[in-house]
């Protein structure tokens, strides 16, 4: 897509994005959403046996907390409050890994230096948006990703990837639902764990919730509901996987 095409398909998006937002929307996403297809036996037994659960949030800004009003809304911070509210008696540390502008070329050149001090038991990589804009080739995008998740899982992490994000700077492309496919694909393909941002912000959008609900206003990064919610439902994929209540008579769920 060319510069012109490109401002002008942007262009219409902002244009609905900027819709008034009304009140607040719950945070919320169907069961199946939230299914991670993985079951983090890694993260499991580090909960049962260890009594501690640490966590590696890779990415760039939106795990960095850009857009967020305070650090304490970014969705690694907020993925940790939820978790030790659901898990009492569990030490969890979520260590956030994000660096602003970085695609899945970048992330994976600092993939083992970012996860082997942290001796992660959970990797969480966030990736996608900036290398859908960026245009990197579907084939290479899918090799990188391949490549990152080998390197996390040979340090002894479980490994979740968190696809992009569905807000106008992306929903302008031309085959941002591509990415989120090779995504899907590759997940499957290494047996990891696959957090769908996509496609839960989409059903918010499609629910009618509009940009200005959850986007900042330049159509690219999440706002503090945004962060916060995000942050909210991966911690419900993640208990979820490792079942407290069975482990350790927390509750199953955050609230």
């Amino acid at each position: 897509m060319n510069r012109r095409l490109f401002a002008a398909c942007f262009g219409v998006v902002a244009a609905l994005w900027s819709a008034g937002a009304g009140a607040e929307a719950p945070c919320r996403a169907s069961r199946d959403l939230l299914n991670l297809n993985n079951p983090l036996e890694i993260a499991r037994t580090a909960v049962a046996e260890e009594r501690q659960l640490r966590i590696v949030a890779m990415g760039s800004s939106s795990t960095q907390g850009y857009g967020a009003s305070n650090p304490k809304y970014s969705y690694p911070a907020q993925l940790q409050i939820k978790l030790e509210a659901a898990m009492p008696g569990i030490d969890v540390h979520v260590y956030n890994k994000g660096v602003g502008g970085q695609d899945a070329e970048e992330m994976v050149q600092r993939m083992k230096q970012d996860v082997k001090p942290e001796q992660a038991h959970l990797v969480v990589w966030q990736v996608g948006t900036n290398s859908a804009i960026r245009r990197d080739p579907l084939p290479k995008f899918a090799e990188k990703l391949r490549a990152g998740i080998d390197i996390g899982r040979a340090l002894g992490a479980n490994f979740v990837m968190m696809n992009l994000q569905y807000v106008p700077a992306v929903v302008a492309l031309p085959d941002e639902e591509e990415y989120a496919r090779v995504m899907a694909e590759v997940a499957k393909q290494k047996g990891a764990g696959l957090f769908r941002r996509f496609e839960i912000m989409r059903s918010w959008y499609n629910d009618g919730m509009p940009y200005a609900q959850f986007v900042t206003n330049d159509g690219l990064h999440l706002n503090d509901f945004g962060q916060k919610c995000i942050g909210k439902l991966l911690a419900m994929s993640i208990l979820d996987a490792v079942n407290p209540r069975r482990l350790t008579g927390a509750p199953k769920s955050a609230h």
